[in-house]
């Protein structure tokens, strides 16, 4: 069973450390590290998972990032992950309570517009089961670097209020 715990009670060596283990130290040079590049992550949206020993196993975090349409214009959006769990602890459980976490905390910020759109790189059958996102409105998009358009995806209340065109890169505003 995970225990879910803020991400920031998290020493941040051991989410490093973790992070080079369950993908490998050459990590950032994916194109999901160019395109928050600089950028901190959301300390109220990122979260780990504990094991039942109290070992950290597995870890959600998420990035202010933007889409800057034709016009220039940023459209701000969060981009989910990278969601890391160890290589021993995979197919447990342990990356789905931690996508949940940080949807359910996302969803929790609803304005009267509702969140923010969310962008992840990954598995287009397992997140769009899971939790809603899909590649259908992101045909459009670039990112800096080589990417799968296939992975890119994005969930959205309301995907008419996203870009047809842009480039994601980080959110600053």
């Amino acid at each position: 069973m995970a225990t879910i715990i803020p991400l920031d009670q998290v020493d941040p060596a051991l989410i490093e450390e973790l992070l080079d283990r369950a993908f490998e130290p050459e990590r950032q040079k994916r194109t999901a590290y160019k395109v928050r590049d600089g950028m901190d992550w959301l300390p109220g949206l990122s979260f780990a998972a504990l094991d039942d020993d109290d070992y950290l196993v597995g870890t959600i975090q998420c990035w202010p990032i933007a889409l800057t349409d034709p016009d220039g214009r940023a459209h701000p959006m969060v981009m989910v992950g990278p969601v890391a769990v160890l290589p021993g602890h995979q197919d447990m459980g342990y990356g789905k309570a931690l996508t949940l976490a940080s949807l359910a905390a996302l969803d929790d910020t609803k304005a009267k517009a509702g969140p923010l759109p969310q962008v992840l790189i990954g598995d287009a059958d397992y997140y769009g089961r899971f939790f809603g996102f899909s590649a259908e409105h992101t045909g459009g998009w670039a990112a800096p670097g080589p990417w799968e358009p296939s992975r890119l995806l994005v969930r959205c209340a309301n995907p008419a209020i996203l870009p047809e065109k842009g480039m994601l890169g980080p959110w600053r505003n």
